[in-house]
């Protein structure tokens, strides 16, 4: 079996020692090449040319940054008519690893490596649903707002070499937090078969849960929602300390199932649209991608082939 690892070395958790680790581990299995990226969208143009010339399955070692983009260049736009696209594995290198982590895939990028060749060798493999918005893929999340601003301080201060933890996520979420609750509710939420829901504040688009990770701690905000079902949103219509924080807890807890007269939240729908009084940050997958003022996300079934352990 032909197999290319692309492999993003900027990564947070990577090594050149483990890199070097488990390519060697894969190549006892497969025949395989390596490809390190050195710059933005470089995953997406390796995986286009590899879903081209044969190759039979691809492996990515890297985050949810390099995930997406291996995602959009192997898969090419929504718009586009559905193509063959050869199988899609991922072993983690990043700070969170949301996507990785939500397959069952293990957080160890060695212990994954074993794990991905056991499931080969058993010739395990799923078909998953992904969320499209306009002309890009996600994998996992999305949002229109306040967790966008965060993705965009966050990667502010990565460029300024500040690694992106899961403190730096909490600080940069509180002080975002605390800035936008001087706004007012800008966003509405359209949802099928129901009215228009304005007042909004943020909001967050799942294709899964958890939604994300605060270290080990998974942060549920749609557990009803998976990658066999449709989207998730959830949608606050308030910026209260007090009732933010009970909602936070929910969200924290061990089954997780936060609930809240303030709060707009379904688990399985087709589509979601949200419209904003004034452009407001878009977030793809952890992914800053500007502003805009009216985004429409959807549900799109069976998207994906992925080498990952059966769904529990």
């Amino acid at each position: 079996m032909r197999a290319l690892l692309i492999v993003n070395p900027n990564a947070t958790s990577t090594s050149p020692a483990g890199r070097d680790l488990l390519a060697h581990a894969l190549a006892s299995t497969l025949t395989l090449s390596v490809a390190h990226t050195t710059h933005r969208g470089h995953a997406a143009e390796l995986a286009h040319h590899a879903g081209t010339d044969g190759t039979d399955l691809i492996i990515v070692h890297g985050g949810d940054g390099t995930v997406n983009e291996v995602v959009n260049g192997l898969l090419g736009p929504p718009s586009d008519a559905p193509l063959p696209h050869v199988p899609f594995a991922v072993v983690p290198g990043g700070s969170a690893n949301v996507f990785a982590r939500a397959l069952g895939v293990a957080a160890d990028p060695l212990v994954a490596t074993n794990q991905l060749i056991d499931l080969l060798a058993t010739r395990q493999r799923r078909r998953i649903g992904l969320g499209s918005c306009g002309d890009r893929w996600f994998t996992f999340n999305a949002g229109l707002g306040l967790d966008a601003a965060v993705c965009k301080r966050v990667e502010d201060h990565r460029e300024r070499g500040v690694a992106a933890t899961s403190g730096q996520y909490v600080r940069s979420a509180i002080r975002t937090f605390f800035t936008e609750k001087r706004s007012p509710a800008r966003l509405t939420v359209a949802l099928p078969g129901a009215e228009p829901i304005d007042g909004v504040h943020y909001s967050f688009v799942s294709n899964t849960s958890p939604w994300t990770y605060l270290d080990e701690r998974p942060v549920h905000t749609n557990p009803g929602t998976s990658f066999d079902t449709g989207l998730g949103i959830f949608a606050m219509r308030t910026m209260g300390v007090i009732k933010s924080l009970r909602t936070a807890r929910n969200m924290l807890a061990e089954g997780g199932d936060p609930t809240s007269p303030d709060l707009v939240r379904a688990d399985d729908v087709d589509w979601i649209r949200i419209t904003a009084s004034e452009p407001m940050p878009l977030q793809l997958d952890g992914d800053y991608l500007g502003e805009r003022d009216d985004v429409e996300f959807r549900s799109v079934p069976d998207a994906l082939d992925v080498i990952a352990p059966a769904a529990e």
